[in-house]
């Protein structure tokens, strides 16, 4: 029995290795065949030959271990099933001798010594059977042990070769990467290289910069060795110089007395004149009217302008600004946005001076007096030239934004400026260094200014419309006029005949006649035509007091109104442009008294 079952547990174990193994194939077949009928849909031998021999690499490997084990088995089996075959003919024939002897042992019972004897043998061979079956069952159990055994080994091996498949794979992998980072090994190599030659490169163009310097180093040495040299050599000359101009401040203060006794002499002396004269003289030449072509240019006596006898190209753009002299010369000063100041002889009309100021910045006033003319501009400066020297004595420096507006006090040793900062500097420029004296602050931008006879009152105009008066000698505000303008005041003019009111040019294109103890304009000067179109511009008086002048900045003309009656007495139609700028000085010894700039920088000098 033990046997039997030992050899039906074979045949199980045998048929059902055989049935997985049969299974694993039918698999690997259906799977084959339903790759095989797609690419028979395809209709493409050539590409059914290379998938099938990728997928023969690629899903061989995993079955070839199988396979292996599955000879392995079948050679195992074959060999189990000879044995079994074997012992089943030895047990066969065992049980055959068994019942001969069971047979002849019958027979022979009647004789009990035989019978005795085959009892004997019987129970021997019956013994030798339990044994050979005993045996046949260990053996059999040893196989089967080694059958399972052979089994795990094979399936292990598979397991082994599988994971040496996949340490293969790992290796190929890691060669692929060794042979990148060989590469990159190789390229970091070269650029290591190439970088180690820009450096020795770098490293030569360094020593040689390093040369350099100490070569540059050892020149600026002896540069400022040099410059220490020709800075105490400066110092130097300028102690001497400084000498020499304070001896030539004395003799030109000694001088200047005598120089204002006799103008203080000529002043009471045209004075006189005037008073004898002026009535007569100004009625004629206004009763005369258009009649005047036929006067001497340089006529003596205030008189109304009707034509220019000279017209002058001053600058190559804009003028916006001219002056007479104000101790009564025979000169005249412009500004102009090409950076000059101008100085003119109204004899001829030549040009007696061209000082320059800072290059780029245009000059926004001007103002001359005894030998002295000051400009200011946009570079935040106020500079002083001597037009005998044709030398810049000061540079005025003190504003933070521009200048628009300068006037010489009457004395010619004090400087006044208004500007953009809202703020107005008083500078002395007696000596030899000029010194800032007084400061008046205000709320709005300073357009324009002018100073009274006796050189103690500043008059102010702004961009808020009102007028300010401020006194030199305290440095205070005096009188706040508030919006006499509706725009900005463009320019301030004292009254030659009364202290007492100024005139003002406005953006609002209207003259006023201000009386400054009652803050009220005690007339309004315009026409439909006239148009106060710049900041900078300005207006005039006669000197007699009895006519305003100022130029419109559209049309070119220039209007003269009576001051009496507020009329236009005179249309002056000569500048193709606007016109800025406008004065009404005195007259010299020739009599010029009106002239006027326009935008392409022409002069004209009325007779």
């Amino acid at each position: 029995d033990d046997s039997v079952s030992s050899i039906g547990s074979r045949d199980f174990y045998v048929r059902y290795i055989e049935s997985a193994v049969i299974k694993a194939n039918n698999q690997h077949t259906q799977s084959s065949s339903a790759r095989c009928i797609c690419l028979s849909q395809e209709n493409n031998m050539n590409i059914l030959h290379d998938l099938l021999t990728a997928r023969n690499a690629c899903e061989t490997k995993p079955f070839q271990s199988i396979h292996e084990s599955n000879a392995a088995l079948l050679n195992l089996v074959d060999t189990l099933q000879y044995r079994c075959d074997s012992s089943a003919r030895e047990q066969l024939e065992l049980q055959h001798l068994v019942s001969q002897l069971s047979a002849s042992s019958s027979g022979e019972n009647s004789n009990g010594k035989k019978g005795n004897a085959a009892s004997k043998a019987e129970a021997r061979m019956r013994d030798k059977i339990e044994k050979l079956q005993e045996q046949l069952n260990q053996k059999l159990r040893a196989e089967i042990e080694t059958s399972a055994a052979a089994l795990k080994t094979a399936t292990e091996l598979s397991q082994l070769k599988d994971h040496a498949s996949a340490q293969e794979a790992t290796i190929a992998n890691l060669r692929d990467v060794n042979n990148r980072d060989e590469n990159t090994i190789t390229n970091l190599t070269t650029q290591l290289a190439e970088a180690q030659n820009h450096s020795r490169l770098a490293e030569k163009q360094y020593n040689g910069l390093k040369d350099m310097i100490r070569t540059l180093q050892d020149e600026n040495d002896e540069l400022k060795q040099t410059n220490a040299q020709l800075v105490e050599r400066v110092v130097s000359e300028k102690e001497k110089m400084v000498d020499e101009i304070n001896k030539m401040n004395d003799m030109v203060e000694t001088l200047q007395k005598e120089v204002d006794m006799l103008r203080t002499l000529h002043k009471q002396e045209a004075q006189r004149k005037e008073g004898l004269d002026l009535v007569g003289n100004q009625r004629s030449h206004i009763g005369a009217g258009g009649g005047s072509s036929d006067r001497r240019f340089g006529a003596t006596g205030v008189f109304l302008p009707t034509t220019p006898k000279h017209v002058i190209q001053a600058h190559p753009i804009e003028a916006t600004s001219v002056r007479y002299d104000g101790t009564g010369l025979d000169l005249i000063a412009t500004g102009s946005s090409d950076s000059t100041v101008k100085v003119w002889d109204t004899n001829n009309g030549q040009v007696k001076a061209t000082l320059r100021g800072g290059s780029g910045h245009p000059m926004l006033g001007v103002d001359l007096s005894g030998g002295l003319v000051v400009g200011c501009g946009a570079d935040k400066t106020c500079r002083v030239w001597n037009i005998r020297t044709q030398r810049m004595i000061h540079q005025l420096a003190g504003h933070s934004t521009k200048v628009t507006c300068v006037r010489l006090l009457n004395n010619e040793k004090g400087v006044i400026t208004g500007s953009a900062d809202r703020s107005i500097k008083v500078w002395d420029i007696s000596r030899s260094t000029y010194k800032q004296t007084t400061t008046f602050r205000h709320s709005s931008t300073s357009n324009c200014m002018d100073v009274s006879l006796d050189s103690l009152t500043v008059f102010s105009g702004h961009m808020d419309g009102g007028i300010r008066l401020w006194d030199v000698r305290s440095g205070k505000r005096v009188l706040d006029v508030l919006s006499m303008h509706e725009g900005g005041v463009t320019s301030v003019q004292c009254h030659p005949m009364n202290g007492n009111q100024i005139l003002t040019n406005g953006r609002d294109s209207v003259l006023r006649v201000v009386d400054v103890r009652t803050c009220t304009a005690v007339q309004s000067l315009g026409h439909e035509d006239f148009r106060t179109a710049f900041n900078y511009s300005s207006c005039g008086i006669s000197p007699d007091g009895a006519y305003a002048l100022a130029g419109s900045g559209t049309t070119g003309e220039v209007f003269v109104w009576g001051l009496t009656d507020g009329k236009v007495k005179k249309k002056l139609k000569a500048h193709n442009v606007g016109v800025g700028g406008v004065a009404w000085g005195r007259g010299g010894s020739n009599g010029q008294q009106v002239a006027t700039v326009d935008r392409n920088g022409v002069l004209m000098l009325w007779a």
